[in-house]
Formats: C-alpha cells, structure tokens, sequence
C-alpha cells in the first residue's frame, strides 16, 4: 500500500498535521458518545432499585446534553480537517497531473488515447480523493471505536459476554481481506472500461462532422454501444461482489447480536450482571454495528483509491523522453537563430524506415530556408527536431553552433514559433488565441502580426472583431482562417526562429504573395524556415532543400535549381500548367508519370521516373483540392494582377496565382492567360 501511495509522500507529510488532529477529533468523538451507554445503564439500575432521584436524573439529562454538543463539535472539527485536506489533495494532484503531462514528449502522446488520460485525471483522481476522504475516516473510525467500546465492555460489563459478541470479528477481518483484493482488480477493469467509453465520445464529439459527412452515425452508435455495455457488464461485475460483501457483514452482526441476547439475558436471569450493566452492553453493542458496517465500505473504498492510483501511477512514473541533462549549459539565456545540420538521420521509434537520412545543411542566423517535396520526404520531422519535439542524435543538429542538448528546453522553445500542418485554436477569443505566448502584446502589434498574416480582411468581417469567439479547435472559421490566425499567432511571438510547416496551404494565391511579401520583410530579422507543397511558397529562400524519402535529392536557390532543370524545376513547370489549364494540367501530369512527354512545354528531363510524375500527381491534386482553379501569371508582358483578374472572371475558381518560372528564351512570351 505504501509503494501504491509513494506519489502522495510528499503532501502527506506536508499535511500530516492536519490529519493528524482530524484523527485525534474522531477519538473525542468517540469518547464522547461511549458516555451515554454508560449513563442510561446507570440510570436503569436506579430506576430498577427504586432509587431515582430528581437531582441525579436532571444532572444525568445534562451530562449527555453536553455529550452530544461535545460529539457535535469534535465531529465538524473532523470533517473539516480530514475532508478539507481531501479536497486539497485532489486539487494537488490534478494540478500535479496536469503539469506532469505537458512535460511528456510527443512520441509518449502517440501510444496513449486522449479519452483514457481524460477519465484518469478525472474519475480516478476522484476515488483517490475519497479515499483520503471517506475511507480514512470510517478506518480510523472504526479502529478507534471498536477499541474504546470493546475495552469498555470488558471493564466495566463482563469479559465472558464481550468475548462472545466480538467472536465474529476475526471472520469480518478474514471476509475483507480476500474480498479486497478482487474488488482492487474489478475496479480496475471497470476503470479501464470507462476510459474507453470516454475515448469514444471524445473522438465522436471531436469528429462530429466526418461522422455526419460520411453517414456512419449508425456504425459509431452501435460502438459506442458496445463500450458502454462493457463498462455496464464491469459495473455489475464488481457490484454483485460489494452485493454480496455488505451482507455477510451484517450477518455476523445479527449472529452477535443473537448471541448477545441469548447469553446476555441468561447472565441477566442468574444476576451474575444488573439489567442497567445489560442494557449498557446492547448501547454498545449497537454502537459496533456501524463499524462491523463501515469496514466494509472503508476496504471497498480504500481498495478503489489504490487500484485508481495505480493508474495514475502509469502516468506519473512515465518520464520525459526529452529534458534538460548533463549536456543542458544553464548558462544559455539566449539564442540568435543559426540552424546547423550535420549528417542528421533519425527513425520513429517502434518504424524500421528512416524518415531523414544524412541530412546537412546551414541557415546563418536571419537566413531563410525552404523544404519542398512529396508527402513522407520528412519535412515535418525535421521542424519536429528542431522543435525539440523529438531527440536527434548528438552531434548533428546544432544551433548557433551548439548541440540542440546544451540549449535548456525553455529558452529553446521560447526562442522558435512554430506554425504547424492542422493549426490548433483554443475555444477562445481571436485575441485569446493571439496573444497565446505572447500575452504582454501590445495593440499596435496585434495588428501588425493580423496584418501580415493576411488576416485583416477577415476579422473586419466579424461583428466582434478581436473577441470573436472561434469555438472549439476554431470550428468557426474556415480552413484558410485557421491558417492566417495561427500565423499571426506566431508572427506576433517574435521568436528568433519561425517555423511554417505547409503554413499557407489553405490560402488564396492573393493571400499567398501578401504573406510572402510581409515574410520577406523579416529577412535578416528572423531565421525562417518555410516548409510546403508549392514551389511559390519557397523560391524567395535563400535556400531551398528538396526532399525525398528522408534524403536531400536537390539543393540551391530558386534559379539554381530551376536552371538545374532536376525534380524542383519539374515540380514548378507542373504546377504552373496545372494552374494556366487544370484539365491540359492533370493530363500532363498523368502523361508523364507514364512516362511520355507531356503536350505543351516540354520540361527538361521529361523522361522521369513514375515516382516522379506520382509525386506531381499528388501535388497537382492537392492544389486542385485547394481550390486552385485559375490562370497563370502572363508570360508575354501583360500585367500579371491584370491578367489574374480576366483568368477569374471566366475560369471556374476563385483564386489566382502568380509563379514565375525560367523558361527556354524561345517559349518565352508564348503563352498566355486562358479564359
């Protein structure tokens, strides 16, 4: 029990005195009701000799007046330090839970369900609290009555007769001991069974509206269904145990008091004891049935707490893959921004594929940095390592030319803002979700970060402006919203380093070149890196890495690589034709990967594999899905926001996007803005 409890050590001792005089009050308690046996018993042997007085019964009157007052007061004064501390505890260990949590690492989170961690933090951590509540006091209760009115019964009625009622308590002890142990484990199987009941509703409710898209009410229900009939069958599992438990108690209550009477009234008849001692045995006797009842309760209550603290001891002794150590230098306050790759290779625990490969680069502190390439190439694992999300090996990712492990997890984490692939709103305000890890920001620069994020036309929308309320995970806004606010988020941080991880996939091509323009403006300021699908988002990088299969296939800047004529420069004619003509687009696309020149201009090394042209497949998708239905800019002198302006009027979607792209100086001019 004790190495069950080992997490509450230390507010235990810190609040030993306070049980420690709740404890103390339940023994006055207890003293004070052992009087009224004592004094009807002896008001009886008066009675029966005909001794009565006035005095003494009106002094007997308000002796036990004053001990029930006195019984009244030691027991608010117990209920207040025992249920006090009790509640005090529950709150020190979620809140102890709660900080434990945030300090676990990404990959820890992978193989735990939301739902289950939820109904720990809550349900358990409950049955903890009544344990130190309800459970102590009917413990000591129980102990410390059953003492005094035992020892109280020998001394002052007969040995013979106390001996006989109290036979059945060694069967009591007997009965809770092995009727303890299975309740431990089939509360805990029913514990179990409510986390996945609340893992159920809690991805149901999350994903409400896929449930609703794709018509599976029906199928989510009967699973539900199914879960919850478990924790039912759980449920009932242990209750026709505690069924069964309380009533053997009260049987061997009855068989004492059986023998009691049957004993008690033969003592009485040969006059070895008074009828006053007589009825002062069967107070006390009564007085016995509440902790002959309790202990039950106390062992099924006791056992709940320890079996749910064992759960939560999981969680507690689940420690943080990644922390300060031995490498950790407190001395760094600060960092400038330089990201240093060298050879960095890196594999999920539990995969066998490496997601990065031998992967080197440098971004000079206020360098910009561009990641492009196909889903899986492990863009979002390298800002994952960089984040600190999780562990690279030593020696291969540096900043500002130290180890990642020698920069404390505080300033490294205050020093990065990071804008990732699904953005998380919290169900606050705009202005809330602004200034989270930013909350001294000023107005004049809550403006400026909505400004740059593209975010200014859409809040004018809102009636409430800053103090819309954008609801659970953002569902009021739209996908491209999300996006700009949690840009903003970030923009409004400051951080040394900014990371957007496909940060601009859901935008406009207008908002698209606002963005850019305004992140152009932090060159030199901010060390950026810009990981994306399209080729417009990355080619004012100073460097652009392509990635593929966790290795780097191409690296350079924009017209380096367009002039390398390689996978980047296929990737940006395909995209391009994709958004002059979706249809001509797709078809070149399907035309490639099967590996035929496609019709229109030829790219250089139209011969590429099929992995290839699949990789261009997937991305000219994913700008179809976007939306992205418009014209190119015009090649051929034309005024390329004018040129965007005819294409919409008459193309099928509502976005234009302006991508220059090197040309063979023959094609140049060729081509034109389709309607």
């Amino acid at each position: 029990m004790r190495r069950t409890f080992r997490h509450l050590g230390p507010f235990l001792r810190e609040n030993r005195h306070r049980y420690a005089w709740g404890i103390l009050f339940i023994f006055l308690a207890d003293v004070a009701q052992l009087l009224t046996p004592r004094l009807i018993g002896g008001a009886v042997d008066r009675l029966a000799a005909g001794a009565m007085e006035p005095g003494f019964l009106g002094a007997t009157a308000a002796i036990l007046l004053v001990a029930a007052a006195l019984t009244f007061l030691f027991r608010y004064a117990w209920r207040m330090l025992i249920f006090g501390t009790a509640r005090k505890l529950e709150y020190t260990l979620r809140d102890r839970l709660f900080r434990h949590l945030v300090t676990l690492s990404p990959g820890w989170y992978d193989r735990h369900k939301v739902g289950d961690l939820m109904a720990r933090a809550t349900n358990d951590i409950g049955a903890v609290r009544f344990a130190f509540g309800g459970g102590v006091v009917m413990f000591f209760d129980t102990v410390i009555l059953v003492a005094l009115v035992v020892g109280t019964m020998i001394v002052t009625v007969d040995l013979r007769l106390t001996a006989l009622a109290t036979a059945v308590f060694p069967m009591i002890a007997l009965l809770s001991r092995r009727f303890g142990r299975e309740i431990h484990r089939r509360f805990k199987d029913v514990q179990a069974a409510f986390g996945r009941v609340t893992e159920r509703v809690q991805e149901n409710l999350s994903g409400v509206r896929v449930v609703r898209a794709y018509g599976i009410e029906a199928p989510e229900e009967a699973a539900f269904d199914a879960a919850s009939r478990e924790l039912l069958e759980k449920n009932l599992h242990l209750i026709r145990l505690q069924a069964l438990f309380q009533p053997l108690v009260q049987l061997f209550v009855g068989i004492a008091m059986f023998v009691v009477l049957l004993y008690g009234g033969r003592l009485v008849l040969r006059q070895e004891i008074t009828v006053g001692a007589f009825v002062a045995f069967s107070a006390y006797l009564m007085m016995l049935v509440w902790p002959m009842r309790a202990i039950g309760w106390a062992i099924n209550i006791l056992e709940r707490g320890a079996a749910s603290m064992e759960r939560l001891n999981a969680l507690f002794d689940a420690e943080p893959e990644i922390r300060d150590d031995e490498r950790t230098d407190p001395a760094i306050r600060s960092i400038r921004g330089e990201i240093a790759a060298r050879g960095l290779s890196f594999r999920y625990p539990g995969h066998e594929a490496a997601a990065l490969a031998d992967v080197s680069f440098t971004v000079p502190a206020g360098g910009t940095l561009g990641i492009i390439g196909p889903t899986g190439s492990g863009k979002s694992t390298l800002a994952a390592l960089i984040s600190r999300l999780y562990e690279a090996p030593d020696e291969t990712l540096l900043i500002d030319g130290r180890p990642i492990a020698a920069i404390p997890l505080s300033v490294l984490r205050s020093s990065i803002a990071v804008v990732p692939q699904e953005p998380f709103l919290f169900s606050g305000t705009i202005e809330e979700n602004l200034r989270f890890g930013a909350e001294d920001a000023a107005p004049e620069a809550i403006a400026w970060a909505v400004e740059a994020a593209g975010f200014h036309e859409a809040l004018e929308r809102f009636p409430d402006g800053l103090n819309t309320v954008v609801g659970e995970r953002g569902v009021m806004l739209s996908g491209g919203e999300k996006q700009r606010l949690a840009l903003a988020r970030a923009l409004l941080r400051r951080a040394p380093i900014l990371i957007l991880d496909d940060a601009l996939s859901a935008v406009d091509a207008r908002t698209e070149r606002h963005i850019l323009a305004r992140l152009r403006e932090l060159r030199g300021r901010q060390t950026m890196i810009i990981i994306a699908h399209r080729v417009s988002a990355v080619m004012f990088a100073d460097e652009i890495l392509v990635l593929d299969g966790g290795r780097i296939v191409e690296r350079g800047s924009h017209l380096e690589l367009m002039q390398k004529g390689g996978r980047y420069a296929r990737l940006a004619r395909l995209q391009s034709l994709a958004l002059d003509d979706p249809f001509d687009g797709a078809e070149a696309v399907k035309t490639t990967a099967e590996g035929s020149p496609p019709t229109g201009p030829a790219p250089s090394g139209a011969g590429q594999s099929a992995a290839d042209g699949a990789d261009a497949v997937q991305n000219v998708a994913e700008a179809a899905e976007a939306g992205e239905n418009a014209a190119g800019k015009a090649d051929a002198g034309e005024d390329g926001e004018d040129a965007a302006e005819t294409a919409a009027a008459g193309a099928p979607g509502d976005r234009t996007v302006s991508l220059p792209v090197e040309r063979p100086a023959e094609r140049a001019g060729e081509r034109s803005v389709r309607r």
